[in-house]
């Protein structure tokens, strides 16, 4: 992910010291997202994964998160999962920020993901939730429902920068999705950053899901819709029913929906284009000057969100006309 913390040759090995992980054959930085400084280590033994966890990311936060891989990987679910030291920690600092070395999970992410692989990604969703339960640290999803009103005040005026008009119409919105969101759907653990480039595949099966530093206590139908979201539009702004079928059926295969959280997907999905659209405009003019970072478009998710506005049942997979 995105570089904003470099770190010398002595930081790494003076790091690597407390591990029995041998010495640093290489390390680079991976320029993708705008979370963390994420570097691509590898070490005599092996490959890993070093994540310097900067400003977004709350250190008290960090426990559930690295807690939740252990827990996964603890019940067969396919995590990266933290590599402890020689005293058993797991987290450590480098420059004064919370680090910690994850373990490299082999697997390829898809960019153009066809209906077979958002199929595969359903179930592998389900399989995530089935995996999450009984975990019993809790985090409450601080980028849900009830912040997004707070959260664009303070992004008005750049939305209306990015587009003019677009404020009116996302206060609109606003007010729309906080009147119809549901109520008392199950909950539990959710993933709440389900992007295909956090999922794996070999050979064309799902083989496991990285990045888990959204993850928090919501309904599981929240999930789903982030999904769909991120899954089954087009890169020409539509929404592939298609697709969508397939992920809801992947996911049902593993884990049926019950009828109030069907009902609910689509305002659950008109909330969570929200939620992107959201972060991805404080990312828009947020990122650090000389950051190796590849900030996330806001507009793609304004335009989900328009989508959402004028078809309000199209993840009910009806007819948007």
């Amino acid at each position: 992910m995105a570089v904003y913390t470099d770190i010398t040759d002595e930081e790494l090995t003076e790091l690597l010291s407390a591990f029995d992980l041998g010495a640093p054959v290489s390390l680079k930085g991976v320029a993708e997202g705008v979370e963390n400084s994420n570097f691509l280590l590898e070490t005599e033994i092996g490959r890993y994964f070093l994540t310097i966890y900067e400003k977004r990311v709350r250190e008290a936060d960090l426990p559930f998160f690295l807690g939740l891989m252990h827990w996964l990987a603890d019940r067969g679910f396919p995590s990266a999962t933290p590599i402890a030291d020689r005293r058993g920690e797991t987290l450590k600092r480098v420059r004064g920020k919370p680090a910690a070395i994850i373990s490299f999970l082999p697997g390829l992410s898809v960019r153009r993901p066809t209906a077979a692989h958002c199929r595969e990604a359903g179930a592998g969703l389900a399989w995530l939730h089935q995996a999450a339960e009984g975990y019993p640290n809790r985090r409450a999803n601080d980028l849900g429902q009830a912040a997004w009103t707070g959260m664009f005040e303070g992004l008005a005026g750049d939305a209306e920068a990015l587009k003019p008009g677009l404020a009116a119409t996302i206060r609109a919105d606003l007010e729309r999705i906080a009147a119809n969101w549901p109520a008392g759907l199950p909950t539990g653990v959710i993933h709440e950053d389900y992007f295909p480039d956090n999922v794996f595949f070999h050979g064309g099966r799902f083989a496991g899901a990285i990045d888990f530093y959204f993850a928090c206590v919501d309904a599981l139908a929240y999930d789903i819709a982030v999904a769909l979201n991120a899954w089954c539009f087009e890169p020409d702004g539509s929404f592939n029913i298609t697709s969508a079928r397939a992920l809801i059926g992947g996911y049902e295969s593993r884990r049926p929906l019950s009828d109030a959280e069907r009902a609910a997907l689509p305002v659950l999905a008109h909330g969570a284009a929200m939620r992107f659209f959201l972060t991805r405009l404080h990312d828009w003019g947020a990122t650090p000057a000389g950051a190796l970072v590849r900030p996330k478009d806001p507009l793609e998710y304004e335009r989900k969100l328009a989508v959402h506005r004028s078809a309000p049942d199209l993840v009910l997979f009806g007819d948007p006309a």
